[in-house]
């Protein structure tokens, strides 16, 4: 999909950074009080580790690939991981 890990992790950092303006845009110019000041920059605040999730997910995919390596196959019976048959070595 062209996503890379630092675009994660970038996502991540800008989320916290998002919360943080949120959670005082909305402490300063709304009438609501701080109890939806403090909801906003909880929920934008959520997305952060979500974000640095996939950001590690991505990351351990990248090696994968440099290292050479292929995605291991999982097959149900016995229950055990079998790496796919290599071609044109």
């Amino acid at each position: 999909m062209g996503l890379r890990s630092n675009m994660m992790y970038g996502a991540g950092l800008l989320s916290i950074g998002a919360s943080i303006a949120s959670w005082f845009v909305s402490k300063q110019y709304e009438r609501a009080g701080m109890d939806r000041a403090d909801r906003w920059g909880l929920f934008i605040g959520e997305w952060a580790p979500t974000c640095f999730a996939l950001g590690i997910a991505l990351r351990m995919e990248e090696l994968s690939e440099e290292m050479g390596h292929e995605t291991p196959e999982f097959h149900e019976e016995g229950a055990e991981i079998r790496q796919p048959a290599r071609t044109g070595m």
